[in-house]
């Protein structure tokens, strides 16, 4: 294996993830969270900064917003917003450019920008968050970092993240996992030269226990469609591309995709990166083994 393998995680990742949980809008309805979250959180928020985030895009500047929050060396948001008022736009470049060469067009603006949203964010709803879901995801990041030495990089990275597979690339040096649990099921790729970061969903639910948790039932519910069957059945061999599934389907690309989408989130696929591009899908033999598991462990366990 080409590159290292290393699981972090602090407070600043999850504030981040939630952030983003929220400006991504149209993965809403995707999510774990409560489908009224959104709705809810935006209630805590001033207008002024509810309209601020409504026009904030999930484009190459937000990509940069993850690079900072990664080479930040504090823990909490109070500690980021300090390292970051204290750079000038001629710091930012120069910390940001052994990871590539895109920069936002106005530097100053957008550190300025990224001060706000971290300052307001962290004000109006991420400090108020149940702090059991901090602790949640530092026992998995402790718990995961701990087999990194004992478990082979592809298949620790495969367990963690629901079927991710990073592809040996020149330059690629460094794969970092970091958990996160207000976009769950997603995982956030981003990859920056010589590091491809991935915050991966841990699957940690708060609340009342169930024999079965929501990516089990996501998992089993998944496999219950016959196009869907056919994917597998098709990618069973070899990875496949997007297009190639949609020429085997003779569907659009919109229902493919959705299709794919429901098989990744259920694990049932690989999905094959090369930095944070996506290129093909494989199968994911575990995971049948493993729903099959959980639905006989339902069906014979004691009433």
């Amino acid at each position: 294996m080409d590159y290292s393998l290393d699981v972090r995680f602090k407070p600043l990742y999850e504030a981040i993830g939630s952030l983003h949980a929220y400006i991504c809008r149209k993965s809403h309805k995707k999510l774990d969270l409560s489908p009224s979250w959104a709705k809810e959180v935006r209630q805590r928020l001033t207008p002024e900064f509810a309209q601020l985030l409504d026009n904030v895009q999930i484009d190459g500047d937000w990509k940069l917003t993850y690079l900072l929050v990664h080479l930040c060396p504090e823990e909490e948001v109070a500690g980021f917003i300090e390292w970051l008022e204290a750079m000038t736009a001629g710091n930012l470049y120069e910390t940001m450019s052994p990871y590539g060469n895109q920069f936002p067009v106005q530097m100053a603006d957008f550190r300025d920008r990224t001060l706000k949203l971290f300052d307001h964010w962290n004000e109006q709803y991420f400090r108020h968050i149940d702090p059991m879901i901090i602790t949640r995801l530092n026992e998995e990041a402790r718990n995961r970092k701990q087999s990194v030495s004992s478990i082979p990089t592809l298949e620790l990275i495969d367990d963690t993240t629901n079927g991710l597979y990073f592809v040996p690339m020149n330059g690629l040096k460094q794969i970092v996992l970091m958990p996160q649990y207000h976009f769950q099921p997603v995982n956030v790729i981003s990859h920056y030269g010589k590091v491809t970061i991935c915050h991966y969903a841990a699957r940690i639910y708060l609340g009342d226990e169930d024999f079965l948790t929501p990516h089990d039932y996501r998992m089993i519910r998944s496999v219950a469609e016959k196009s869907r069957l056919k994917i597998l059945r098709y990618v069973h061999h070899k990875p496949r591309t997007f297009i190639e599934i949609v020429r085997h389907l003779e569907l659009s690309k919109g229902i493919t995709h959705d299709h794919i989408s429901k098989l990744r989130s259920g694990g049932l696929l690989h999905a094959h990166f090369e930095g944070d591009t996506l290129t093909a899908y494989s199968l994911r033999t575990g995971a049948l083994d493993q729903a099959h598991k959980k639905i006989m462990g339902y069906i014979e366990q004691d009433r």
